[in-house]
């Protein structure tokens, strides 16, 4: 996907096309978001497989292999599909990954609170189909829904697994620190000492919960940021960098590049042409 962000529905006509030829399991480069209303979703995921009536919300993070398929129920499938890319919200991008990375997709009870998250769909849907679509408003519309869901998800909460719940706890620890330091240069034993606990502890955490280790969060965390200052920002390739924690520009290239495939420049000009 190019797009910083992209909403659509899919209705019973658009669901038999898709399960009529499914794609195979995949990975993206984007966070999806699927809210249900109708029909049931076939979601393969963590290589295994489960059908989720509506009404369900799904979240799947990017480098999730899986596959999802809409299928009709009762002659009906309605489904809202949010795909958009990490730096469109980097502030609520990794709290995301905590809440959903081992529960993609959550089944919730019909009424008043999940007509809410509809509700919100519509807004956003609305506003992307103007002729002068404004992103802040989206942005914030986003942030609206995930908060919402995250209230629905508290109250279906009933897991009594201690262990995978003060990992749970340690990670969103770990990552609300980070969101208030990753502009700054420190590696994996600061936070491992905020944590009050070894690095490699912390390191077995982030393994288990996102498959990556504490120092490729934090880069990943900063290119984010680095992404959405280039969109958002006039400000120049070495003042990103600085701002970021990194002291030469070459190396703040570098990394850059190595994450995403592009120079700094490259992206800034490539998102500049997509939003003009």
């Amino acid at each position: 996907m190019t797009e910083l962000f992209k909403i659509f529905s899919i209705d019973a006509a658009s669901a038999l096309d898709i399960a009529a030829a499914p794609d195979e399991p995949h990975v993206h480069d984007f966070e999806e978001l699927i809210v249900g209303t109708a029909g049931t979703l076939e979601h393969f995921i963590d290589f295994s497989t489960a059908n989720y009536p509506a009404p369900f919300v799904s979240f799947v993070t990017k480098g999730k292999v899986h596959r999802v398929i809409p299928r009709v129920k009762d002659g009906q499938c309605q489904m809202w599909v949010i795909r958009f890319k990490s730096e469109f919200i980097p502030e609520t991008t990794f709290q995301l990954y905590s809440y959903y990375h081992d529960h993609a997709t959550m089944a919730l009870q019909p009424g008043e609170c999940f007509q809410r998250l509809v509700m919100l769909c519509e807004m956003i849907d609305g506003e992307m189909r103007y002729g002068t679509q404004d992103l802040a408003v989206v942005r914030q519309l986003l942030s609206a829904l995930f908060t919402m869901i995250e209230s629905e998800r508290r109250k279906l909460d009933t897991s009594d697994d201690s262990r995978q719940k003060t990992q749970h706890i340690t990670f969103k620890n770990f990552l609300r620190i980070l969101e208030e330091n990753y502009h700054r240069p420190e590696g994996v034993e600061y936070y491992a000492e905020k944590l009050f606990m070894s690095s490699r502890n912390l390191n077995l955490i982030c393994q288990s919960i996102l498959q990556q280790s504490v120092s490729e969060i934090i880069e990943t965390r900063k290119l984010i940021e680095a992404k959405n200052l280039l969109v958002s920002t006039d400000k120049s390739i070495s003042e990103i960098g600085f701002e970021l924690g990194y002291s030469e520009k070459s190396y703040f290239t570098s990394v850059f590049k190595k994450k995403s495939g592009q120079t700094p420049t490259e992206f800034r000009e490539e998102m500049r042409k997509l939003i003009s």
